[in-house]
């Protein structure tokens, strides 16, 4: 199972937090640290603030002298700052662990409130291996040949990657809490091959019976708040530790851009909020899914019309790319 402690990722970005917050109590620039402690370059400062280094103890114990750091919170810091370098340790909890989905098994980590929510997609948390393989592969075609590997990783590693991060949903005794609104056209016709999309929604009538589980089911036609219109996917996370810092993540078409600024985390919020307001509550959530998966094994087993056919059309004349026009 993955730890129930923070990542060495939101490790470092506490103890940059706190760095920062120390150095501006001791009333000193960036300049000045860098000149009284001799380093090279004021980068170096620069990186350890905004967590995109691995901290040295050594280097921490230099600046938490400087700054004059009591005894509790400069053995803390030391604490925190072994923590933030131990990524091989860390990653040793996880069977299968990638480049890609590391990003977001570092963000779950240490969590115990997870809030999400997808236009047009089941999140990874609860997505099994056939929908996941699917995911993959049609979004690695944009770009690169189709189902080629990405980063040198093949689409049945990826896959098993991302179930390797879900394992926290059943993790004991701490599982986070964990809430998603999930969009009825996540779970349309196109998402998918009907076999696929059935074995989806028998999963997530099971994730939906798991006490720190919520799902809710937007359906298509349902206005939420004054015609408010979510443009993005995005997740919202907390921590156990209530001193690092809440997390959004905002999902792009192929970027991500991760925020611990106070007016966006709100917003994302209210967001949130309206979003589960306007959704079906978990009781009838679990009832539609469960219409959903009947309908779907009954229509599955009778035609493929209603489906269309399991490979896409040839077409008649191929269109050349955006980008070579």
């Amino acid at each position: 199972m993955p730890p129930a402690i923070p990542s060495p990722i939101l490790r470092r970005r506490r103890l940059g937090l706190e760095l920062r917050r120390l150095r501006e109590a001791a009333g000193l620039t960036g300049d000045q640290v860098i000149e009284r402690i001799g380093w090279a370059s004021a980068s170096k400062l620069s990186r350890l603030e905004n967590g995109r280094s691995r901290p040295d103890p050594d280097d921490v114990g230099v600046l938490l002298d400087l700054y004059g750091a009591e005894p509790a919170l400069h053995e803390e810091l030391l604490g925190i700052t072994r923590e933030a370098g131990d990524m091989r340790g860390w990653l040793k909890n996880y069977p299968v662990m990638t480049q890609q989905q590391r990003g977001w098994a570092e963000l779950e980590a240490g969590c115990t409130e997870i809030s999400e929510y997808n236009p047009v997609l089941v999140p990874g948390l609860l997505q099994t291996a056939g929908y996941a393989q699917v995911r993959i592969v049609s979004a690695r075609q944009v770009g690169h040949g189709a189902g080629e590997p990405e980063d040198g990783e093949e689409p049945e590693t990826e896959v098993q990657a991302r179930l390797a991060r879900q394992s926290l949903l059943t993790r004991e005794p701490d599982a986070p809490r964990y809430t998603a609104v999930l969009e009825e056209a996540a779970l349309g016709r196109r998402a998918g091959p009907p076999e696929v999309l059935r074995e989806q929604l028998v999963q997530l009538c099971e994730l939906a019976l798991l006490p720190n589980v919520t799902l809710h089911v937007l359906p298509r036609d349902t206005q939420i708040g004054n015609w408010y219109l979510p443009p993005t996917a995005f997740s919202l996370y907390r921590f156990a530790d209530p001193l690092d810092p809440e997390t959004v993540a905002i999902e792009g078409g192929f970027t991500d851009v991760m925020s611990t600024e106070a007016n966006a985390l709100n917003r994302y919020k209210v967001v949130f909020e309206w979003l589960c307001t306007a959704a079906l509550p978990a009781s009838d959530t679990l009832s539609w899914l469960i219409e959903a998966t009947g309908r779907l094994a009954g229509a599955a087993s009778s035609s493929t019309v209603a489906f269309g056919p399991a490979t896409a059309p040839v077409q008649r004349r191929q269109a050349r790319r955006l980008t070579e026009r």
